[in-house]
């Protein structure tokens, strides 16, 4: 049984759960701030399972779509699908319960997230398709990605949001969208060669390696600007500032990872690096919103 759960978490990669997570959670709490970032544990619970199952039935799909794909890559031809670990049609049955999942937990958050899920499903689906007739497939990722901390505060504040309350969703959201371009530029550099020689596209193909690394770099540039300009928007003080630096650091350390390393050393990049990104704004925030600059109780 234990084996089969793992097998499953694997298929999903699971754990990768955390790149979105750590934002919605932040998206959460400044959405909750007059309750010191708390919502209830009912909403508190159901943002986490309309997460987990909207990034299951997206990695899902993208595993069902891409296995032939998969198969002919050295890289990826271990994947459980193209080895023979995960039956197609079992492959099908977690993306159909995951979306029913997502649903379900829509309905019981409130009728705006519910009457918005069946959108959110597509978007996240949708970006496997991407990199068979587009060079941006890395800005659809992007965006299926930016849905979370967009659901997650409108499942606290459903559909009384100020203007204010836009203007901070709609920054942190594009954050988001060059965080994953950026990151996921770097991460299509494993992959140049065969998407190349399979007709894939993507900005690595497009551009050549040392040009979408450039513009991997600007992505995450402005994605910095962006965050700061989320900060002041929410009035926050020393602890976001410190985060941000931490942030910062992380982004150019990841550059200099992926510009001056062997192609094994991308995953360090990708996976440690943004994944102390993610944790670290979420901490930020957190204090930012528990406490007025980090220190004082309010």
């Amino acid at each position: 049984m234990l084996l089969a759960i793992k097998k499953w978490l694997s298929f999903v990669r699971f754990s990768h759960t955390v790149f979105a997570l750590p934002f919605a959670l932040a998206a959460m709490a400044v959405a909750a701030r007059e309750n010191r970032g708390w919502p209830g544990w009912r909403v508190f619970a159901l943002i986490l399972v309309a997460m987990v199952c909207a990034r299951t039935c997206a990695m899902a799909f993208n595993r069902i779509m891409d296995r032939k794909f998969d198969a002919e890559n050295p890289r990826t031809a271990k994947r459980h699908l193209p080895a023979g670990e995960v039956s197609l049609i079992g492959a099908w049955m977690l993306w159909g319960v995951s979306a029913a999942g997502l649903v379900a937990a829509s309905w019981f958050i409130n009728l705006l997230c519910f009457v918005l899920s069946p959108i959110a499903l597509f978007v996240v689906c949708f970006y496997s398709l991407t990199k068979r007739f587009t060079d941006y497939t890395h800005v659809f990722l992007g965006v299926a990605l930016a849905l979370a901390p967009i659901g997650a505060w409108l499942a606290v504040k459903g559909a009384n949001v100020s203007p204010l309350e836009i203007a901070q969703m709609g920054v942190l959201a594009a954050a988001v969208v060059l965080w994953l371009v950026g990151f996921d530029i770097i991460y299509a550099l494993q992959d140049y060669e065969f998407d190349r020689s399979r007709g894939l596209h993507s900005l690595v193909v497009a551009w050549g390696p040392k040009n979408a690394l450039l513009a991997a770099f600007l992505a995450h540039m402005f994605m910095c600007g962006l965050l700061a300009l989320f900060g002041l928007l929410c009035g926050f003080r020393i602890a976001f500032l410190a985060g941000w630096v931490i942030i910062l650091v992380c982004l150019v350390l990841e550059h200099w990872i992926a510009r001056r390393r062997s192609l094994n050393w991308i995953n360090h990049a990708f996976f440690r690096l943004n994944a102390v990104v993610s944790a670290v704004f979420l901490v930020v925030t957190l204090a930012e919103v528990v406490f007025e600059g980090g220190f004082r109780i309010r």
